[in-house]
């Protein structure tokens, strides 16, 4: 899967996403915002090298830990979620699938991909839905990402459970999420 990372791109808004959680760090982490210097993330559709994504998600990682991503995967789905309103992908009275089919269309368009690569519905149920991530997005900021869109959803109970991953020998991260 790591073959041809330089020809993905992705919107500067998800860039942004990331580097606005360390904002009031910047001197702390001259690092982390170097990764970024030189692109251009003043228009949220800018189409930034998707190398750039991956660099920020390491260092975090690295860095900061774990539960950093997951921040950053709330936020990103905050902003994913008021694009999704915006564009009448989904509404106030969406369900989680309703939302899940919008996250699916939008990754196709918000990331620039030789292969089309994103996210697949696996199976659903009334209080479950299987996603199978199949680019190259961070496993723990997807975490946060997915919490955060079905809880706009106005259901409860959210679990979001990794039960396959790539860096456990699975072809792709797979996650099982569920609400009551």
């Amino acid at each position: 899967m790591k073959e041809l990372i330089d020809e993905i791109y992705i919107d500067a808004w998800a860039i942004n996403d990331i580097i606005s959680c360390y904002q009031d760090k910047k001197a702390d982490y001259p690092d982390l915002f170097q990764i970024v210097s030189g692109y251009d993330l003043s228009k949220p559709t800018n189409k930034i090298p998707f190398k750039v994504y991956v660099e920020l998600c390491s260092w975090i990682e690295k860095k900061l830990g774990q539960f950093n991503l997951i921040k950053i995967g709330r936020r990103i789905g905050e902003s994913t979620y008021s694009l999704m309103l915006e564009t009448n992908m989904v509404n106030a009275e969406s369900k989680p699938l309703d939302v899940m089919k919008a996250l699916v269309l939008l990754a196709q368009k918000g990331v620039k991909d030789p292969k089309r690569r994103g996210w697949d519905i696996v199976s659903h149920t009334d209080k479950s839905i299987q996603m199978r991530k199949t680019q190259l997005f961070n496993t723990h900021i997807q975490v946060g990402l997915l919490d955060t869109l079905v809880r706009k959803c106005k259901v409860y109970g959210v679990q979001v459970n990794l039960v396959k991953e790539e860096g456990k020998g699975a072809e792709f991260d797979e996650y099982l999420i569920t609400w009551l």
